[in-house]
């Protein structure tokens, strides 16, 4: 046992070895520019390849639950139409305990996986990839500098930001500018309809 697990650790070693040469020669060029433009952009790739892979990877399981939930909620949703409010509230708790409440924890927890696997572990994997190859002493050797930013705090002491806080200010940037972008999309594209006259208008 210990030899099978000797054997996967050292497998998983040179994975790993492997991954960080092939992520080094794409992202190798980038320094170029500083390490904040490259550190911004390898972000920028990160959050684009877990959009890629949330709308890629979605199981038939987690479908089928969608499907389940939203049926569940809709039988509870016209139960709460009844006239009698004592009736409508006894009949939306016996379906919330009947069915909704799992169906809503099934779902609600296969797309946390999901999430996990296409969302969190990918920006996880590049921020340890960041943290390495990026820290203090490397950007000291490539850049002259063990930070990527240095500015003067209200009372005159330096402030410094390294890559792991500055890739992880970087995802938040792109993750809000993408929902900036894509509520404007929306707003003046996907929404407008064309009017019978030719006219487009908005919804």
């Amino acid at each position: 046992m210990e030899d099978f697990l000797d054997g996967l650790w050292l497998n998983i070693l040179i994975l790993v070895h492997y991954i960080k040469t092939f992520l080094d020669l794409i992202f190798a060029p980038l320094n170029s520019l500083g390490p904040a433009f490259a550190i911004f952009t390898i972000a920028f790739i990160t959050v684009m390849i877990t959009k890629v892979l949330t709308k890629a990877f979605i199981t038939k399981r987690y479908k089928e639950l969608k499907k389940n939930f939203e049926y569940w909620h809709n039988v509870r949703q016209e139960a709460m139409k009844c006239e009698d409010r004592e009736k409508a509230k006894s009949l939306a708790k016996n379906i919330d305990q009947a069915e909704l409440n799992k169906a809503y924890y099934d779902y609600f927890f296969e797309g946390f996986l999901i999430r996990l696997m296409t969302r969190l572990l990918p920006i996880l994997s590049i921020l340890a990839y960041v943290n390495e190859v990026y820290k203090a002493s490397n950007l000291l050797k490539l850049f002259g500098r063990g930070y990527v930013f240095k500015f003067k705090s209200y009372n005159g002491e330096d402030v410094v930001i390294g890559a792991v806080f500055w890739f992880i200010i970087s995802i938040f940037l792109v993750f809000l500018g993408w929902f900036i972008v894509s509520k404007i999309w929306r707003k003046y594209f996907t929404d407008k309809k064309p009017e019978p006259d030719g006219k487009v208008t908005s919804q």
